[in-house]
């Protein structure tokens, strides 16, 4: 049984070991296909033609996005790894699921989704008002054949006061001994609100007797 290879929504691989960093420059979302084969100067060629139509460089690149089918390409693979972004990998279903303004039946018949690079983008981009500033475009046939990579571009809503904090599901964090050294509130307590008064036998308190002892 041959390996699996990254899961949906999950990044495929970075291009270097630190991550771009979050802000206005890394703003931009580049939806990638591409057929069997194709190299990584071809997807970096359509990347860089594809960003000088929204007045851009590589430098404003936060990830580039693909179906989850082609996330081990080679060339989609060293592109990421020479940009120094993430190559992000979608399912198609959740692709198919994009309304875009270009759909294929040959690329839905080839990869279960109608579109790539554009539903990748906007996903990439997320769902709170994404926007495809340039539409799917194609490289050059290679030898007289089908165009080997699509490139689309998306940008992210900026939105009011900054970008939202990163979402935790988990615990609420442990607050610490208060400044003056005694236990933290506690979980589920407001700091200010007392503790709640020690059950009679338990604890490390125990009640005191309430019938005075015999003489």
């Amino acid at each position: 049984m041959g390996a699996r290879g990254p899961g949906p929504d999950a990044p495929a691989g970075r291009g270097t070991a630190q991550s771009p960093s979050p802000g206005p420059a890394r703003e931009l979302l580049v939806g990638v296909g591409a057929r069997r084969g194709a190299s990584a100067r071809e997807v970096l060629d359509l990347v860089r033609r594809t960003l000088a139509e929204a007045g851009a460089g590589t430098g404003a690149v936060r990830a580039l996005a693909t179906a989850a089918g082609r996330a081990g390409e080679p060339g989609l693979v060293a592109a990421a790894a020479e940009l120094g972004v993430p190559l992000l990998a979608f399912d198609p279903a959740r692709l198919a699921a994009v309304p875009v303004p270009a759909p294929s039946a040959v690329v839905r018949a080839a990869v279960g989704t109608p579109a790539v690079a554009e539903a990748a983008a906007l996903l990439a981009a997320g769902p709170a008002g994404a926007q495809l500033l340039v539409g799917k475009r194609k490289s050059p046939p290679r030898d007289g054949g089908s165009a080997m990579v699509t490139c689309a571009v998306a940008r992210r809503r900026a939105t009011v006061g900054g970008p939202a904090p990163d979402r935790t599901d988990g615990p609420a964090p442990d607050r610490g001994p208060a400044p003056d050294g005694r236990a933290g509130p506690g979980p589920g307590r407001a700091p200010d609100e007392p503790p709640p008064a020690p059950r009679p036998g338990g604890g490390d308190h125990p009640a005191r007797a309430a019938v005075a002892p015999r003489r």
